[in-house]
This record gives structure tokens, sequence and C-alpha cells, in this order.
């Protein structure tokens, strides 16, 4: 079975996000559910339907998550150091044709949002990174051509 590497922050979010899935929406949509049955004929209720579909929407997210939660494999990232780059890592780059800086955390598929600097472990910047230190230049292969960055800082926080 394949483990998925995931920061503490992120495996707290999974188990709020399951949380959230069977003590709301589950709930909620029984009881759309059962308002739907009192409304008469199931075979022609719209809003019966549409519950329905919603439901097994939620189970059908709940079941993902709770796989993704079994296999997690959370990494402690205060309890890592050095000046190479490896999971957990938060980075600052240099952009070596604009000078733009640009900080990243290097964490795991399930928990990237680059809106808010986390980019994943499979991500072509995140790869180009891996094993990298501080002053070293890495060229990073991106959809919309080749970037070349410097590393400016490399910290675990």
């Amino acid at each position: 079975m394949e483990k998925f590497p995931m920061t503490r922050a992120g495996f707290e979010k999974l188990e709020a996000d399951i949380k959230h899935l069977k003590s709301v929406e589950r709930p909620a949509v029984i009881q759309a559910i059962s308002e739907a049955r009192e409304h008469g004929d199931l075979s022609e209720n719209a809003e019966y339907h549409s519950a329905k579909e919603r439901q097994s929407m939620i189970e059908g997210q709940v079941l993902e998550l709770e796989d993704k939660y079994s296999r997690a494999q959370v990494i402690d990232v205060s309890t890592l150091s050095g000046s190479d780059v490896k999971f957990g890592a938060t980075v600052t780059l240099i952009d070596e044709d604009t000078e733009e800086v640009k900080t990243y955390q290097i964490v795991g598929d399930l928990e990237a949002d680059v809106a808010t600097g986390k980019i994943s472990i499979s991500s072509p910047i995140a790869r180009a990174l891996i094993g990298k230190e501080e002053g070293d230049s890495v060229e990073v292969a991106a959809p919309g051509g080749s970037r070349a960055y410097e590393i400016e800082k490399v910290e675990y926080i």
C-alpha cells in the first residue's frame, strides 16, 4: 500500500475534513432526504433524487479521505534540519531573470496549494529542488518554459 507523505498540519486538516463531512454534511443530507420523502411520489421527486445524489457524493468523499488518512505518513517538519532541500523544507528562491523572490514549502500531494505557498513534492519545481542546498542554482522545466532560480534560504519551520 502506497503511503502519502504529509505534514502534521496537512494531516490535521484531513482529519478535520473527515469530521466535517461525517458530523455536518452527512446529517444535513439525511435530513434533506427525509424531508423530500414526505413530499410523496419518489419517482418524480427532484428534491429526493438531488439529495440522494448528494449523499452518494458525500459518502464517496468520506471513503476517499479515510483511505488517504489511513495511508498518511506524517512527517514532523520541526524535527528536520540542514541546508539541503527535502520534504517539508520552506525554500526561498530568487528568479534569476526577474529577481523576484518566492517562498515555497514542499508538502505532500494532498495538501499542496500554490496560493498559500505550498507546493507538491511531485511538482516540477519541488523535484528540481530536492537535494540542492542554499546558494545552488536550479533549472526548472515549467509549462510556461524553463526558469532558473537561485536557492537563497532553506529552513524547516
